[in-house]
Protein backbone atom coordinates (compact mmCIF):
# COMPACT_ATOMS: atom_id res chain seq x y z
CA UNK A 1 0.00 0.00 0.00
CA UNK A 2 2.74 2.42 0.94
CA UNK A 3 5.30 1.34 -1.63
CA UNK A 4 5.17 4.78 -3.22
CA UNK A 5 5.74 6.48 0.09
CA UNK A 6 9.38 5.50 0.10
CA UNK A 7 9.96 7.37 -3.15
CA UNK A 8 7.98 10.52 -2.44
CA UNK A 9 9.93 13.69 -1.73
CA UNK A 10 8.77 17.00 -0.34
CA UNK A 11 9.20 20.47 -1.86
CA UNK A 12 10.79 21.55 1.40
CA UNK A 13 12.55 19.60 4.18
CA UNK A 14 10.37 18.58 7.10
CA UNK A 15 10.91 19.73 10.67
CA UNK A 16 13.79 17.90 12.32
CA UNK A 17 13.10 15.06 14.70
CA UNK A 18 15.41 13.30 17.08
CA UNK A 19 15.27 10.00 18.90
CA UNK A 20 14.82 10.24 22.64
CA UNK A 21 17.83 8.69 24.36
CA UNK A 22 17.26 7.34 27.82
CA UNK A 23 20.01 6.53 30.26
CA UNK A 24 20.09 2.80 31.02
CA UNK A 25 18.86 1.74 34.46
CA UNK A 26 19.93 -1.50 36.03
CA UNK A 27 17.01 -3.92 36.07
CA UNK A 28 17.75 -4.94 39.65
CA UNK A 29 17.12 -1.42 40.98
CA UNK A 30 14.46 -0.16 38.57
CA UNK A 31 11.06 -0.10 40.32
CA UNK A 32 8.15 -1.72 38.53
CA UNK A 33 4.46 -1.42 39.38
CA UNK A 34 3.13 -4.97 39.28
CA UNK A 35 -0.54 -4.30 40.09
CA UNK A 36 -2.58 -1.10 40.21
CA UNK A 37 -6.25 -0.85 41.14
CA UNK A 38 -8.82 1.73 40.09
CA UNK A 39 -8.93 4.62 37.63
CA UNK A 40 -6.48 7.46 38.47
CA UNK A 41 -8.19 10.68 39.52
CA UNK A 42 -6.21 12.57 36.84
CA UNK A 43 -7.58 10.39 33.99
CA UNK A 44 -8.13 12.45 30.84
CA UNK A 45 -8.11 10.38 27.61
CA UNK A 46 -9.31 6.94 26.45
CA UNK A 47 -8.30 4.38 23.81
CA UNK A 48 -9.90 1.02 23.03
CA UNK A 49 -8.68 -2.15 21.31
CA UNK A 50 -11.89 -3.69 19.95
CA UNK A 51 -10.22 -7.01 19.11
CA UNK A 52 -8.39 -7.75 22.35
CA UNK A 53 -11.04 -5.92 24.39
CA UNK A 54 -8.54 -3.69 26.16
CA UNK A 55 -9.15 -0.18 27.44
CA UNK A 56 -6.35 2.35 27.99
CA UNK A 57 -6.83 5.41 30.19
CA UNK A 58 -4.22 8.17 29.92
CA UNK A 59 -3.72 10.70 32.71
CA UNK A 60 -2.52 14.25 33.19
CA UNK A 61 0.58 13.03 35.04
CA UNK A 62 2.10 10.61 32.55
CA UNK A 63 0.44 7.35 33.58
CA UNK A 64 -1.61 4.96 31.46
CA UNK A 65 -3.99 2.48 33.06
CA UNK A 66 -4.73 -0.58 30.90
CA UNK A 67 -7.68 -2.79 31.87
CA UNK A 68 -9.38 -5.82 30.36
CA UNK A 69 -11.64 -8.51 31.70
CA UNK A 70 -11.11 -10.97 34.56
CA UNK A 71 -9.34 -8.45 36.82
CA UNK A 72 -6.62 -7.74 34.24
CA UNK A 73 -5.17 -4.36 35.20
CA UNK A 74 -1.80 -2.78 34.50
CA UNK A 75 -0.18 0.61 34.99
CA UNK A 76 2.28 2.12 32.52
CA UNK A 77 4.39 5.01 33.78
CA UNK A 78 6.04 7.53 31.47
CA UNK A 79 9.45 8.94 32.48
CA UNK A 80 7.90 12.43 32.44
CA UNK A 81 4.74 13.21 34.48
CA UNK A 82 3.04 15.23 31.74
CA UNK A 83 -0.39 14.90 30.07
CA UNK A 84 -1.18 12.86 26.95
CA UNK A 85 -3.05 14.55 24.13
CA UNK A 86 -3.41 11.44 21.95
CA UNK A 87 -3.73 7.74 22.76
CA UNK A 88 -4.27 4.97 20.16
CA UNK A 89 -3.89 1.19 20.07
CA UNK A 90 -2.18 -0.60 17.21
CA UNK A 91 -5.24 -2.84 17.02
CA UNK A 92 -4.69 -6.48 18.02
CA UNK A 93 -0.90 -6.11 17.98
CA UNK A 94 -0.12 -5.63 21.65
CA UNK A 95 1.13 -2.06 21.27
CA UNK A 96 -0.19 1.31 22.40
CA UNK A 97 0.89 4.67 20.96
CA UNK A 98 0.79 7.86 23.00
CA UNK A 99 1.55 11.48 22.16
CA UNK A 100 2.51 13.68 25.09
CA UNK A 101 1.94 17.41 25.51
CA UNK A 102 5.66 17.83 24.82
CA UNK A 103 5.14 16.13 21.41
CA UNK A 104 6.94 12.90 22.26
CA UNK A 105 5.57 9.88 20.38
CA UNK A 106 5.85 6.77 22.54
CA UNK A 107 5.13 3.15 21.58
CA UNK A 108 4.32 0.95 24.59
CA UNK A 109 4.87 -2.81 24.58
CA UNK A 110 1.92 -4.13 26.59
CA UNK A 111 3.55 -7.50 27.24
CA UNK A 112 6.61 -5.97 28.92
CA UNK A 113 4.65 -2.96 30.24
CA UNK A 114 7.38 -0.62 29.08
CA UNK A 115 8.20 1.87 26.33
CA UNK A 116 9.46 0.00 23.27
CA UNK A 117 10.67 3.16 21.54
CA UNK A 118 9.99 6.88 21.39
CA UNK A 119 10.45 9.77 19.01
CA UNK A 120 10.66 13.45 19.91
CA UNK A 121 8.82 15.67 17.40
CA UNK A 122 10.20 19.18 17.13
CA UNK A 123 7.02 20.93 15.99
CA UNK A 124 3.68 20.96 17.80
CA UNK A 125 1.58 17.88 16.90
CA UNK A 126 -2.00 19.03 16.29
CA UNK A 127 -3.50 15.89 14.70
CA UNK A 128 -2.75 12.18 15.05
CA UNK A 129 -4.30 8.94 13.79
CA UNK A 130 -3.45 5.29 13.19
CA UNK A 131 -4.49 3.37 10.08
CA UNK A 132 -6.64 0.56 11.47
CA UNK A 133 -4.99 -2.86 11.49
CA UNK A 134 -1.56 -1.51 10.48
CA UNK A 135 1.53 0.00 12.06
CA UNK A 136 1.26 3.23 10.04
CA UNK A 137 0.54 6.56 11.71
CA UNK A 138 -0.30 10.03 10.42
CA UNK A 139 0.94 13.18 12.16
CA UNK A 140 -0.27 16.70 11.35
CA UNK A 141 1.47 19.70 12.86
CA UNK A 142 1.02 23.42 13.52
CA UNK A 143 2.56 24.35 10.14
CA UNK A 144 0.07 22.33 8.09
CA UNK A 145 2.65 19.62 7.46
CA UNK A 146 1.55 15.94 7.28
CA UNK A 147 4.06 13.15 7.96
CA UNK A 148 3.82 9.35 7.94
CA UNK A 149 5.37 7.13 10.62
CA UNK A 150 5.65 3.37 10.90
CA UNK A 151 6.42 1.29 13.97
CA UNK A 152 8.89 -1.51 13.23
CA UNK A 153 8.23 -4.18 15.88
CA UNK A 154 11.28 -6.28 14.97
CA UNK A 155 13.69 -3.37 15.27
CA UNK A 156 11.65 -1.72 18.02
CA UNK A 157 11.89 1.68 16.40
CA UNK A 158 9.68 4.35 14.84
CA UNK A 159 10.46 4.97 11.18
CA UNK A 160 9.70 8.33 9.62
CA UNK A 161 8.79 7.55 6.03
CA UNK A 162 10.00 9.89 3.25
CA UNK A 163 6.47 10.85 2.29
CA UNK A 164 5.29 14.31 3.33
CA UNK A 165 2.38 16.50 2.40
CA UNK A 166 3.18 20.16 3.09
CA UNK A 167 0.42 22.76 3.04
CA UNK A 168 1.71 24.43 -0.13
CA UNK A 169 1.57 21.12 -2.00
CA UNK A 170 -2.06 20.65 -0.97
CA UNK A 171 -2.90 24.23 -1.99
CA UNK A 172 -1.23 23.76 -5.38
CA UNK A 173 -2.91 20.42 -6.12
CA UNK A 174 -6.31 21.69 -4.97
CA UNK A 175 -5.91 24.98 -6.85
CA UNK A 176 -6.75 26.99 -3.74
CA UNK A 177 -5.02 29.52 -1.53
CA UNK A 178 -4.10 28.40 1.96
CA UNK A 179 -3.05 30.84 4.69
CA UNK A 180 0.56 30.57 5.88
CA UNK A 181 1.20 28.17 8.79
CA UNK A 182 -2.34 26.83 8.85
CA UNK A 183 -2.50 24.00 11.44
CA UNK A 184 -3.87 20.58 10.60
CA UNK A 185 -6.53 19.95 13.26
CA UNK A 186 -7.73 16.57 12.02
CA UNK A 187 -6.49 13.68 9.88
CA UNK A 188 -8.67 10.62 9.23
CA UNK A 189 -7.99 7.70 6.86
CA UNK A 190 -11.07 7.20 4.68
CA UNK A 191 -12.92 3.93 5.40
CA UNK A 192 -12.84 1.32 2.63
CA UNK A 193 -9.89 3.02 0.92
CA UNK A 194 -7.25 0.70 2.43
CA UNK A 195 -5.38 3.76 3.68
CA UNK A 196 -4.94 5.21 0.20
CA UNK A 197 -7.14 8.23 0.92
CA UNK A 198 -7.42 10.48 3.93
CA UNK A 199 -9.20 13.63 5.02
CA UNK A 200 -7.13 16.63 6.07
CA UNK A 201 -8.94 19.25 8.14
CA UNK A 202 -7.25 22.63 8.55
CA UNK A 203 -7.77 25.17 11.30
CA UNK A 204 -9.57 27.73 9.12
CA UNK A 205 -12.28 25.23 8.08
CA UNK A 206 -10.78 23.81 4.90
CA UNK A 207 -11.41 20.08 4.33
CA UNK A 208 -9.40 18.16 1.71
CA UNK A 209 -9.93 14.55 0.63
CA UNK A 210 -6.41 13.53 -0.45
CA UNK A 211 -5.36 10.51 -2.52
CA UNK A 212 -1.97 9.28 -1.28
CA UNK A 213 -1.17 7.03 -4.26
CA UNK A 214 -2.03 9.68 -6.87
CA UNK A 215 -0.77 12.71 -4.94
CA UNK A 216 -3.87 14.73 -5.65
CA UNK A 217 -6.81 16.36 -3.94
CA UNK A 218 -9.95 14.44 -4.80
CA UNK A 219 -12.37 16.89 -3.18
CA UNK A 220 -12.16 20.19 -1.36
CA UNK A 221 -14.78 21.52 1.00
CA UNK A 222 -14.68 24.75 2.96
CA UNK A 223 -16.34 27.98 3.98
CA UNK A 224 -17.31 28.93 0.42
CA UNK A 225 -19.51 25.83 0.34
CA UNK A 226 -21.40 26.89 3.47
CA UNK A 227 -24.58 28.42 2.06
CA UNK A 228 -27.49 28.95 4.45
CA UNK A 229 -30.99 28.68 3.04
CA UNK A 230 -32.09 31.40 5.45
CA UNK A 231 -31.62 32.46 9.06
CA UNK A 232 -34.00 29.85 10.46
CA UNK A 233 -32.55 28.15 13.50
CA UNK A 234 -31.65 24.50 12.95
CA UNK A 235 -32.13 23.27 16.49
CA UNK A 236 -32.35 19.54 17.17
CA UNK A 237 -33.30 19.80 20.83
CA UNK A 238 -37.06 19.98 20.24
CA UNK A 239 -38.12 18.55 16.91
CA UNK A 240 -34.87 17.22 15.46
CA UNK A 241 -35.00 19.78 12.64
CA UNK A 242 -32.11 20.74 10.41
CA UNK A 243 -31.52 23.02 7.46
CA UNK A 244 -29.39 22.61 4.34
CA UNK A 245 -27.00 25.52 3.84
CA UNK A 246 -27.74 28.03 1.09
CA UNK A 247 -26.67 31.60 1.99
CA UNK A 248 -22.95 32.29 1.79
CA UNK A 249 -21.15 32.32 5.16
CA UNK A 250 -18.71 35.19 4.98
CA UNK A 251 -16.57 34.25 7.99
CA UNK A 252 -14.14 31.47 8.74
CA UNK A 253 -15.41 28.61 10.86
CA UNK A 254 -12.67 27.00 12.94
CA UNK A 255 -12.82 23.20 13.13
CA UNK A 256 -12.64 21.55 16.56
CA UNK A 257 -13.56 17.88 15.89
CA UNK A 258 -14.53 15.44 13.15
CA UNK A 259 -15.52 11.82 12.55
CA UNK A 260 -16.82 9.62 9.74
CA UNK A 261 -20.55 8.91 9.81
CA UNK A 262 -20.64 6.29 7.06
CA UNK A 263 -18.89 2.98 6.54
CA UNK A 264 -17.78 3.90 3.01
CA UNK A 265 -16.36 7.29 3.92
CA UNK A 266 -18.93 9.25 1.97
CA UNK A 267 -20.18 11.41 4.86
CA UNK A 268 -18.07 13.36 7.35
CA UNK A 269 -19.31 15.05 10.53
CA UNK A 270 -17.38 18.18 11.51
CA UNK A 271 -17.73 20.12 14.76
CA UNK A 272 -16.81 23.79 14.97
CA UNK A 273 -15.58 26.13 17.68
CA UNK A 274 -18.78 28.21 17.43
CA UNK A 275 -20.91 25.15 18.38
CA UNK A 276 -22.17 24.18 14.92
CA UNK A 277 -22.06 20.68 13.42
CA UNK A 278 -21.93 20.14 9.64
CA UNK A 279 -22.37 16.86 7.80
CA UNK A 280 -20.26 17.03 4.64
CA UNK A 281 -21.05 14.85 1.63
CA UNK A 282 -17.74 13.58 0.19
CA UNK A 283 -19.26 11.08 -2.22
CA UNK A 284 -19.13 13.35 -5.31
CA UNK A 285 -17.22 11.80 -8.17
CA UNK A 286 -16.09 15.08 -9.70
CA UNK A 287 -12.39 15.89 -9.58
CA UNK A 288 -11.12 19.06 -7.93
CA UNK A 289 -11.41 20.98 -11.22
CA UNK A 290 -15.12 20.28 -11.21
CA UNK A 291 -15.46 21.61 -7.70
CA UNK A 292 -18.62 23.64 -7.33
CA UNK A 293 -20.73 21.71 -9.83
CA UNK A 294 -22.60 19.89 -7.10
CA UNK A 295 -25.61 21.62 -5.52
CA UNK A 296 -24.84 23.19 -2.16
CA UNK A 297 -27.77 21.41 -0.54
CA UNK A 298 -26.23 18.08 -1.57
CA UNK A 299 -22.84 19.02 -0.19
CA UNK A 300 -23.54 19.85 3.43
CA UNK A 301 -26.22 19.83 6.12
CA UNK A 302 -26.15 21.77 9.36
CA UNK A 303 -27.21 20.48 12.80
CA UNK A 304 -27.43 22.95 15.66
CA UNK A 305 -28.03 21.78 19.21
CA UNK A 306 -28.89 25.08 20.87
CA UNK A 307 -30.41 28.44 19.97
CA UNK A 308 -28.04 30.30 22.31
CA UNK A 309 -25.83 32.97 20.80
CA UNK A 310 -22.74 31.77 22.71
CA UNK A 311 -22.23 28.04 22.59
CA UNK A 312 -19.53 25.59 23.62
CA UNK A 313 -17.16 24.27 20.94
CA UNK A 314 -18.02 20.80 19.65
CA UNK A 315 -15.07 19.03 21.23
CA UNK A 316 -15.87 15.35 20.61
CA UNK A 317 -17.77 13.54 17.84
CA UNK A 318 -18.24 9.76 17.58
CA UNK A 319 -20.42 7.65 15.33
CA UNK A 320 -22.20 4.31 15.52
CA UNK A 321 -23.98 3.00 12.41
CA UNK A 322 -27.47 1.51 12.50
CA UNK A 323 -27.45 -1.54 10.25
CA UNK A 324 -31.23 -1.45 9.92
CA UNK A 325 -30.81 1.70 7.79
CA UNK A 326 -28.34 0.12 5.37
CA UNK A 327 -25.63 2.72 5.88
CA UNK A 328 -27.99 5.70 5.78
CA UNK A 329 -28.27 6.41 9.49
CA UNK A 330 -27.10 5.79 13.01
CA UNK A 331 -26.17 7.60 16.19
CA UNK A 332 -23.96 10.67 16.48
CA UNK A 333 -22.46 11.20 19.94
CA UNK A 334 -21.64 14.84 20.66
CA UNK A 335 -19.96 16.70 23.49
CA UNK A 336 -20.30 20.45 23.09
CA UNK A 337 -22.58 22.70 21.06
CA UNK A 338 -24.72 23.63 24.07
CA UNK A 339 -25.09 27.08 25.61
CA UNK A 340 -22.08 28.21 27.62
CA UNK A 341 -22.82 27.75 31.33
CA UNK A 342 -25.50 25.08 30.83
CA UNK A 343 -25.47 21.68 32.51
CA UNK A 344 -22.83 19.35 31.11
CA UNK A 345 -24.44 16.68 28.94
CA UNK A 346 -23.45 14.17 26.30
CA UNK A 347 -25.87 14.46 23.38
CA UNK A 348 -26.91 11.41 21.34
CA UNK A 349 -28.57 12.13 17.99
CA UNK A 350 -30.36 9.39 16.04
CA UNK A 351 -29.95 10.44 12.38
CA UNK A 352 -31.58 9.14 9.19
CA UNK A 353 -30.81 10.23 5.61
CA UNK A 354 -32.32 7.30 3.71
CA UNK A 355 -34.16 9.87 1.52
CA UNK A 356 -30.94 11.73 0.73
CA UNK A 357 -28.52 13.93 2.62
CA UNK A 358 -30.56 17.05 1.83
CA UNK A 359 -33.49 15.47 3.68
CA UNK A 360 -31.55 14.29 6.72
CA UNK A 361 -33.78 13.81 9.77
CA UNK A 362 -32.95 13.72 13.46
CA UNK A 363 -35.29 10.93 14.62
CA UNK A 364 -34.52 11.27 18.30
CA UNK A 365 -32.29 13.12 20.73
CA UNK A 366 -31.07 12.09 24.20
CA UNK A 367 -29.16 14.42 26.53
CA UNK A 368 -27.15 12.32 28.95
CA UNK A 369 -26.31 14.25 32.17
CA UNK A 370 -22.71 13.75 33.26
CA UNK A 371 -21.49 12.84 36.72
CA UNK A 372 -18.58 15.30 36.87
CA UNK A 373 -16.87 17.26 34.11
CA UNK A 374 -16.39 15.53 30.75
CA UNK A 375 -12.96 14.11 29.84
CA UNK A 376 -13.44 11.60 27.00
CA UNK A 377 -15.66 8.84 25.64
CA UNK A 378 -15.45 5.63 23.60
CA UNK A 379 -18.22 4.04 21.51
CA UNK A 380 -18.18 0.25 21.69
CA UNK A 381 -19.23 -1.59 18.55
CA UNK A 382 -22.33 -3.73 18.78
CA UNK A 383 -22.00 -7.41 19.39
CA UNK A 384 -23.74 -9.89 17.08
CA UNK A 385 -26.72 -10.00 19.42
CA UNK A 386 -27.13 -6.22 19.29
CA UNK A 387 -26.97 -5.68 15.54
CA UNK A 388 -30.74 -5.28 15.24
CA UNK A 389 -30.95 -2.62 17.94
CA UNK A 390 -30.92 1.13 17.34
CA UNK A 391 -28.55 2.12 20.11
CA UNK A 392 -24.84 1.60 20.79
CA UNK A 393 -22.94 1.17 24.02
CA UNK A 394 -20.41 3.63 25.31
CA UNK A 395 -17.87 4.36 28.01
CA UNK A 396 -17.79 7.88 29.44
CA UNK A 397 -14.85 9.27 31.43
CA UNK A 398 -15.45 12.21 33.76
CA UNK A 399 -13.42 13.94 36.44
CA UNK A 400 -12.14 12.92 38.86
CA UNK A 401 -11.36 9.45 37.50
CA UNK A 402 -14.95 8.25 37.06
CA UNK A 403 -15.66 5.74 34.30
CA UNK A 404 -19.24 4.70 33.49
CA UNK A 405 -20.61 2.17 31.02
CA UNK A 406 -23.96 2.65 29.26
CA UNK A 407 -25.22 -0.38 27.37
CA UNK A 408 -27.99 -0.64 24.81
CA UNK A 409 -30.77 -1.20 27.36
CA UNK A 410 -29.56 1.72 29.48
CA UNK A 411 -29.56 4.15 26.55
CA UNK A 412 -32.94 2.89 25.37
CA UNK A 413 -34.36 3.60 28.81
CA UNK A 414 -32.92 7.12 28.72
CA UNK A 415 -34.45 7.58 25.29
CA UNK A 416 -37.97 6.88 26.52
CA UNK A 417 -37.46 8.17 30.08
CA UNK A 418 -35.24 11.25 29.65
CA UNK A 419 -35.74 12.33 33.27
CA UNK A 420 -34.27 9.08 34.58
CA UNK A 421 -31.04 9.66 36.48
CA UNK A 422 -28.06 8.25 34.61
CA UNK A 423 -26.46 7.07 37.86
CA UNK A 424 -29.33 4.64 38.37
CA UNK A 425 -28.70 2.98 35.01
CA UNK A 426 -24.97 3.21 34.34
CA UNK A 427 -22.44 0.61 35.47
CA UNK A 428 -19.48 2.22 37.19
CA UNK A 429 -15.98 0.88 36.61
CA UNK A 430 -15.78 -2.17 38.91
CA UNK A 431 -12.83 -1.06 40.98
CA UNK A 432 -11.47 -3.75 43.27
CA UNK A 433 -10.75 -1.06 45.85
CA UNK A 434 -13.29 1.79 45.55
CA UNK A 435 -11.92 5.22 46.44
CA UNK A 436 -14.64 7.64 45.26
CA UNK A 437 -18.02 5.90 45.56
CA UNK A 438 -17.94 5.61 48.51
CA UNK A 439 -15.10 7.99 49.41
CA UNK A 440 -12.17 6.25 51.08
CA UNK A 441 -10.85 8.08 54.15
CA UNK A 442 -8.18 5.65 55.38
CA UNK A 443 -6.57 2.45 54.11
CA UNK A 444 -3.73 0.23 55.34
CA UNK A 445 -1.92 -2.96 54.33
CA UNK A 446 -1.08 -5.51 57.03
CA UNK A 447 1.01 -8.67 57.20
CA UNK A 448 -0.38 -11.70 59.03
CA UNK A 449 2.76 -13.61 60.02
CA UNK A 450 3.01 -13.00 63.75
CA UNK A 451 2.26 -16.48 65.01
CA UNK A 452 1.85 -20.02 63.69
CA UNK A 453 -1.36 -20.76 61.79
CA UNK A 454 -2.57 -17.16 62.19
CA UNK A 455 -3.11 -16.75 58.43
CA UNK A 456 -5.22 -19.93 58.31
CA UNK A 457 -7.20 -18.94 61.41
CA UNK A 458 -7.95 -15.50 59.98
CA UNK A 459 -9.10 -17.00 56.67
CA UNK A 460 -11.45 -19.41 58.46
CA UNK A 461 -12.88 -16.69 60.69
CA UNK A 462 -13.49 -14.32 57.80
CA UNK A 463 -15.12 -17.10 55.79
CA UNK A 464 -17.39 -18.01 58.70
CA UNK A 465 -18.52 -14.38 59.13
CA UNK A 466 -20.76 -14.71 56.04
CA UNK A 467 -21.09 -10.96 55.62
CA UNK A 468 -22.53 -9.56 52.41
CA UNK A 469 -19.95 -8.61 49.76
CA UNK A 470 -20.94 -5.84 47.34
CA UNK A 471 -21.05 -6.73 43.67
CA UNK A 472 -20.22 -3.76 41.45
CA UNK A 473 -19.79 -5.73 38.25
CA UNK A 474 -23.48 -5.54 37.39
CA UNK A 475 -26.40 -3.16 37.72
CA UNK A 476 -29.77 -4.43 36.61
CA UNK A 477 -29.30 -6.23 33.30
CA UNK A 478 -26.07 -4.38 32.46
CA UNK A 479 -22.60 -5.88 32.78
CA UNK A 480 -19.15 -4.38 32.56
CA UNK A 481 -18.25 -4.79 28.84
CA UNK A 482 -14.58 -5.79 28.87
CA UNK A 483 -14.11 -9.52 28.50
CA UNK A 484 -10.61 -9.79 27.04
CA UNK A 485 -7.46 -10.89 28.78
CA UNK A 486 -6.52 -13.97 30.76
CA UNK A 487 -6.00 -13.80 34.53
CA UNK A 488 -2.54 -14.65 35.77
CA UNK A 489 -2.00 -18.00 37.44
CA UNK A 490 -2.01 -17.63 41.24
CA UNK A 491 -0.10 -20.03 43.45
CA UNK A 492 -2.49 -20.63 46.34
CA UNK A 493 -0.87 -21.44 49.69
CA UNK A 494 -1.24 -25.04 50.79
CA UNK A 495 -3.05 -24.08 54.01
CA UNK A 496 -5.34 -21.64 52.19
CA UNK A 497 -4.39 -18.89 54.63
CA UNK A 498 -4.41 -15.11 54.35
CA UNK A 499 -0.86 -13.81 54.64
CA UNK A 500 -1.72 -10.16 53.96
CA UNK A 501 -4.88 -8.10 54.24
CA UNK A 502 -5.83 -4.63 53.08
CA UNK A 503 -8.32 -2.77 55.28
CA UNK A 504 -10.07 0.46 54.23
CA UNK A 505 -12.49 2.80 56.01
CA UNK A 506 -14.96 5.07 54.23
CA UNK A 507 -16.81 8.32 54.65
CA UNK A 508 -20.16 6.53 54.93
CA UNK A 509 -18.95 4.61 58.00
CA UNK A 510 -18.35 1.31 56.21
CA UNK A 511 -15.26 -0.88 56.42
CA UNK A 512 -13.92 -3.30 53.80
CA UNK A 513 -11.34 -6.06 54.13
CA UNK A 514 -9.49 -7.62 51.17
CA UNK A 515 -7.29 -10.69 51.00
CA UNK A 516 -4.09 -9.24 49.50
CA UNK A 517 -1.99 -12.40 49.73
CA UNK A 518 -1.77 -12.42 45.92
CA UNK A 519 -1.51 -9.57 43.38
CA UNK A 520 -5.20 -9.86 42.45
CA UNK A 521 -7.03 -8.74 45.60
CA UNK A 522 -10.30 -10.37 46.62
CA UNK A 523 -12.94 -8.63 48.72
CA UNK A 524 -13.79 -10.68 51.84
CA UNK A 525 -15.75 -8.40 54.20
CA UNK A 526 -18.02 -5.36 53.90
CA UNK A 527 -19.63 -4.14 57.12
CA UNK A 528 -20.91 -1.11 59.03
CA UNK A 529 -20.01 -0.18 62.61
CA UNK A 530 -23.19 -1.31 64.25
CA UNK A 531 -24.53 -3.93 66.62
CA UNK A 532 -27.78 -5.64 65.78
CA UNK A 533 -30.59 -4.46 68.05
CA UNK A 534 -28.58 -1.60 69.58
CA UNK A 535 -28.71 2.02 68.41
CA UNK A 536 -25.24 3.59 68.83
CA UNK A 537 -25.08 7.35 68.25
CA UNK A 538 -22.40 8.31 65.71
CA UNK A 539 -21.92 4.76 64.43
CA UNK A 540 -22.26 5.90 60.79
CA UNK A 541 -19.67 8.69 61.07
CA UNK A 542 -16.69 8.80 58.70
CA UNK A 543 -13.88 6.37 59.54
CA UNK A 544 -10.82 8.33 60.65
CA UNK A 545 -8.31 5.68 61.74
CA UNK A 546 -7.82 1.94 61.96
CA UNK A 547 -5.21 -0.58 63.03
CA UNK A 548 -4.76 -4.35 62.98
CA UNK A 549 -2.82 -6.55 65.37
CA UNK A 550 -1.35 -9.63 63.64
CA UNK A 551 -0.64 -11.13 67.07
CA UNK A 552 -4.17 -11.09 68.47
CA UNK A 553 -5.93 -10.83 65.08
CA UNK A 554 -7.88 -7.83 66.39
CA UNK A 555 -9.09 -4.95 64.25
CA UNK A 556 -9.44 -1.50 65.85
CA UNK A 557 -11.54 1.14 64.07
CA UNK A 558 -12.08 4.77 65.04
CA UNK A 559 -14.45 7.31 63.52
CA UNK A 560 -14.85 11.08 63.53
CA UNK A 561 -17.50 10.85 66.26
CA UNK A 562 -14.86 9.60 68.70
CA UNK A 563 -16.02 5.97 68.80
CA UNK A 564 -13.52 3.12 68.79
CA UNK A 565 -14.60 -0.37 67.75
CA UNK A 566 -12.56 -3.53 68.42
CA UNK A 567 -13.30 -6.57 66.26
CA UNK A 568 -11.85 -9.88 67.42
CA UNK A 569 -11.01 -12.07 64.42
CA UNK A 570 -8.98 -14.77 66.16
CA UNK A 571 -11.62 -17.46 65.77
CA UNK A 572 -11.53 -18.48 69.45
CA UNK A 573 -15.27 -17.90 69.88
CA UNK A 574 -18.29 -18.99 67.91
CA UNK A 575 -19.08 -15.32 67.27
CA UNK A 576 -16.68 -12.43 66.80
CA UNK A 577 -16.59 -10.20 69.86
CA UNK A 578 -17.19 -6.48 69.42
CA UNK A 579 -15.82 -4.06 72.04
CA UNK A 580 -17.38 -0.59 72.01
CA UNK A 581 -15.20 1.96 73.82
CA UNK A 582 -16.53 5.44 74.66
CA UNK A 583 -15.15 8.20 76.88
CA UNK A 584 -16.84 6.82 79.96
CA UNK A 585 -17.31 3.08 79.49
CA UNK A 586 -16.44 -0.07 77.61
CA UNK A 587 -19.13 -2.49 76.40
CA UNK A 588 -18.76 -5.97 74.89
CA UNK A 589 -21.28 -7.31 72.33
CA UNK A 590 -21.46 -10.43 70.21
CA UNK A 591 -21.68 -9.89 66.46
CA UNK A 592 -24.37 -12.06 64.90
Amino acid sequence: MFGKLFQKTSPRPPPQQSEVQESPISSDVAPLVVVHYGIPSTASVLAFDSVQQLLAVGTLDGRIKVVGGDSIEGLLMSPKPIPFKNLEFLQNQGYLVSVSNENEVQVWDLESRSISTSLQWESNITAFSVIYGTQFMYIGDEYGFLSVLKYDAEEQTILQLPYHIPANLVAEAAEISLPFNQSIVGVLPQPSSFGNRLVLAYEDGLIVLWDVTEDRAVLVRGNKDLQLKDEILAESSSDGSHEPLDNLVDHEKEISSLCWVSADGSLLAVGYVDGDIFLWNLSASDHIKGHGAQKSSDKVVKIQLSSAERRLPVIVLHWSANKKRNGFGGQLFVYGGEEIGSEEVLTILDLDWSSGIAKLTCVNRVDLPLNGSFSDMIVIARSHEMEKTDSASLLVLTNPGQLHFYDNSCLSTLRFEPDKKHSVLAVEYPATIPTIEPIMTVGKLYSVVAKANSSRVLAETVSAAKLEVEQTMTRGSSRWPLTGGVPGELSIAEDGGMERIYVAGYQDGSVRVWDSTFPVLSLRLVFLLQVEGIDVAGASASISTLDFSPTSLSLAIGNEYGLVWLYGLDGTKDKSGIHLVTQTERQVFQQK
